[in-house]
């Protein structure tokens, strides 16, 4: 998650064997658990690759900043290829036994270790506000430059204009370093780095399961109040 040199002081290593049950003591207030809030995430994910790209079982995708995988557990037998990094090593290690089927790689949080245009979709779930500010343009044109012309880079983060996010950042060390970005910032930024956003969206409004409450976020992703948002931007042809 960002570069070992440049993180804001969070040693991600200290995490491997604790990082899921730091996020469930943060997240415990509101009765759900960890897999919950992945798996609106990895939908999100899957329904923009439906969406722009066309059949996910063609695509090859990377996960930046992949932690120990947990969003990857719901991706990976959607798409043809999957891989992911991270400059956590120990994190690496664990998500490798989590999900066999996704490669792994070491990453230094500068260059990413693929040629240009490697993949169709690239994203990155809650990784830049552990970066600061200077590094947060040229992580999003690497993430651009392994990016396919015509495929998506996708970034997910936090809401700060959410209070319920506010707190449950409170309650972990994890995110002892966070320095959130807005979703108008988010989408200025990539839409700086050359990508051209195609869509914007705010999530995790209810910390309700149902398809009632998934009806009712899909017509309201316009709406700044989510825990969370995305943004896509897609590679110019």
């Amino acid at each position: 998650m960002g570069s070992r040199r440049r993180l804001n002081g969070v040693d991600f290593n200290r995490y491997k064997d604790t990082y899921r049950e730091e996020i469930e003591k943060a997240v415990s207030f509101t009765g759900l658990d960890v897999d919950f809030f992945t798996e609106v995430k990895a939908n999100c994910l899957l329904r923009i690759a439906k969406k722009f790209l066309g059949e996910p079982g063609r695509l090859r995708v990377l996960d930046v900043g992949c932690g120990i995988g947990l969003t990857d557990n719901f991706l990976a037998s959607h798409f043809k290829e999957m891989h992911g990094v991270d400059v956590a090593g120990d994190l690496i290690e664990k998500a490798a036994r989590i999900n066999p089927s996704v490669c792994y790689h070491g990453y230094d949080g500068d260059v990413l270790p693929f040629s240009d245009a490697s993949f169709d979709l690239v994203f990155a779930i809650c990784v830049m506000h552990h970066l600061p500010y200077d590094v947060w343009m040229p992580f999003l044109k690497e993430l651009k430059r392994v990016t396919k012309k015509g495929c998506l880079t996708v970034i997910f983060e936090h809401n700060p204009f959410n209070p319920i996010t506010r707190l449950v950042i409170s309650r972990t060390p994890i995110d002892a370093d966070a320095l959130l970005i807005t979703g108008g910032k988010m989408k200025n930024m990539l839409e700086g780095s050359g990508l051209e956003v195609v869509e914007r969206k705010y999530l995790l409004f209810f910390p309700f399961r149902g398809p009632l409450f998934a009806g009712i976020e899909k017509n309201i992703g316009w709406l700044p109040l989510g825990a969370q948002y995305y943004v896509a931007g897609r590679k110019g042809r």
